[in-house]
């Protein structure tokens, strides 16, 4: 059995024991079409010798930026590490100029695109990349470079010797990948991942996956440029499991429908977005189905795991699953046995209540530089407590530091980042790595993550406020898209608020106000304001006198990856937000 320490090992172990049909699964002009597990090998190859004829060298770099998932992206990770190259992901949502930046800081010497879009943006600034020799798209474009050309060159398998002595020489301490941190401030960083970094923490953190091998399918969306969603395919390859990527996010419900998947990741905040959607449909329900609906999701807030609510709870549970719950499931295909949530604090609302539907969300917690996982949750075995990231993954370990803050050791935490040791020697020390979040341990071994240690601040009056758990709290409320804290060095927090301006024009509509017809209009409405400023006084009750949110601003335009107020996992750029709102921080506080 092919014994796993170098990323391109996962396909291997899985043709010998599995060789599925369906190992990876994308949809082409309306058709589902299957890439089995022999066949994805059969291709990696084919590009390795294909690279290895155009020159590639061991510890090139190979850019891949695509906007959606698809079997192409795999395929090409594989060929390019078997060769002793790099794999360099980029988002395909940021900027042009981050895009020049990323490939002459790695020097990269080919680069992979999926569409016509993404070319676009990688031709303005192409010129000014002098390491690129190539660039090739994975859809057909007239004209250009195409993937299937490398298949062409490699097709003469005779040559795989060569391709033999690459993998032979590429050893598990190499490094296998640079991914570049989107980062809420400054330059990206090239956090520089080895093989082992990742299979490790493939490995360590596999068995909180309680799906049997071989016998599942799972839904892919969450952009693969991401560590998280990248070691989530990895361990799905690891299980055997069958990879089906979602067309898009505006399609992933037609999606669903389709491939009835059994496991899934998402973010926090699309998440939320679901939550949102069912509840908005249940508030169109009438008479005893909305009575239904309403009693399940109160039912479903009181959620606690291992039947610790006692048996009339269970009795009541029971019937909500078969009469409100079933309908959740149905339309996330009806097979979902749980999802794993990454890359930001997941409301413990949503844990509790998704839970309750028989979709248990599996919180996790890590960050890029450790590959990412560093604990998870797990339903099984009393590893699942709500409110925190479950307890940590084998072979990593973690102390918290005397402020607070979470430092982690193990097999997982990056060598460093990409040309840049000063940096570097900032996070690692002493053979540990400082995360930059603070949190604390439960008396049972669980972590629970408070806030992130630069985002913290202290108000004048010397009393420090914690963001994050406050922006997660106000987001509860169905008015409140996005909302940013504020007030470093202030006398008190304020708040930037972006409105929920679809379910606002909703809620004017039934009330019969006229709040205009642009989101101008709607933000500067006395009547929206006073509102939301309900809703701020409600969840204000749930925290310190000095940590109530005094004062808020209203913005009219909608927070977007595109607009650089998130990042591409939607965690909010706060500098930008601040520099972009600077009018309305100086009206809260002047």
């Amino acid at each position: 059995m092919t014994n796993i320490t170098r990323l391109f090992d996962f396909p291997y172990y899985q043709l010998e024991k599995n060789n599925l049909p369906d190992a990876l699964v994308t949809k082409y002009n309306g058709e589902w079409v299957k890439t089995s597990t022999q066949e994805y090998l059969d291709k990696a190859n084919a590009i390795s010798r294909a690279l290895i004829t155009m020159g590639v060298q061991k510890n090139d770099k190979i850019a891949i930026i695509s906007s959606n998932n698809r079997t192409e992206w795999n395929i090409m990770d594989i060929g390019v590490l078997q060769t002793g190259a790099q794999t360099v992901p980029i988002y395909p949502t940021i900027s042009a100029q981050d895009y020049e930046y990323i490939l002459n800081h790695s020097e990269s010497k080919y680069c992979f695109v999926s569409d016509l879009e993404v070319l676009k943006k990688l031709n303005a600034i192409k010129s000014n990349v002098s390491s690129l020799i190539g660039v090739y798209t994975f859809d057909e474009i007239a004209g250009e470079n195409n993937w299937k050309d490398l298949l062409v060159i490699g097709k003469d398998s005779s040559t795989q010797n060569f391709v033999e002595e690459r993998k032979n020489n590429v050893k598990a301490s190499d490094l296998a990948t640079i991914i570049y941190t989107s980062g809420t401030t400054g330059k990206p960083k090239g956090v520089m991942l080895s093989h082992n970094n990742i299979v490790s923490n493939v490995l360590d953190s596999s068995d909180r996956i309680p799906l049997v091998e071989g016998q599942a399918k799972a839904m892919s969306f969450l952009p693969i440029c991401h560590i998280f969603e990248r070691v989530i395919l990895y361990i799905y390859q690891y299980y055997s499991i069958s990879i089906y990527f979602a067309e898009s996010i505006e399609k992933i419900s037609d999606n669903f429908k389709e491939v009835k998947p059994d496991v899934f990741s998402v973010v926090p905040r699309l998440l939320e977005k679901v939550y949102d959607k069912i509840y908005a449909k249940g508030t169109e329900l009438t008479g005893l189905k909305k009575k239904l609906f309403f009693w399940a999701i109160d039912l479903g807030l009181k959620y606690e795991p291992y039947g610790q609510n006692g048996f009339w709870y269970e009795f009541q549970l029971k019937i909500a699953r078969k009469l409100i719950f079933s309908k959740w499931q149905e339309a996330l295909g009806g097979n979902v046995k749980m999802m794993v949530s990454g890359s930001a604090a997941l409301q413990t609302r949503l844990t509790r209540v998704f839970a309750a539907a028989d979709m248990p969300v599996m919180e996790g917690y890590g960050l890029t530089e450790t590959s990412p996982v560093i604990s998870v949750n797990d339903m099984r075995n009393g590893l699942f407590r709500v409110g925190t990231v479950g307890k940590l993954i084998k072979n990593v370990e973690v102390k918290i530091a005397e402020d607070g803050e979470i430092l982690c050791k193990g097999p997982n935490v990056m060598m460093g980042y990409y040309k840049d040791e000063v940096q570097t020697a900032e996070v690692i020390k002493d053979g540990y790595f400082h995360t930059g979040d603070i949190g604390e341990f439960d008396k049972d071994g669980f972590l629970r993550i408070t806030d992130r240690k630069k985002e913290m601040f202290k108000t004048s009056g010397g009393k420090y406020v914690a963001p994050q758990m406050l922006e997660n709290t106000f987001k509860q409320s169905r008015f409140i898209e996005q909302i940013m804290i504020i007030g470093e060095g202030q006398k008190m927090p304020g708040a930037i608020i972006q409105p929920a301006f679809d379910f606002v024009r909703e809620w004017a509509q039934l009330h019969k106000i006229n709040i205009g017809t642009t989101n101008e209009e709607l933000a500067s409405n006395p009547e929206v304001i006073n509102r939301i400023q309900q809703e701020i006084n409600e969840h204000n009750t749930k925290f310190g006198n000095w940590e109530q949110v005094k004062k808020f601003e209203l913005t009219p335009t909608i927070w977007s990856i595109e607009g650089g107020e998130l990042t591409p996992t939607l965690k909010l750029k706060r500098k930008v937000v601040l520099e972009k709102y600077k009018t309305l921080y100086d009206k809260i506080y002047n």
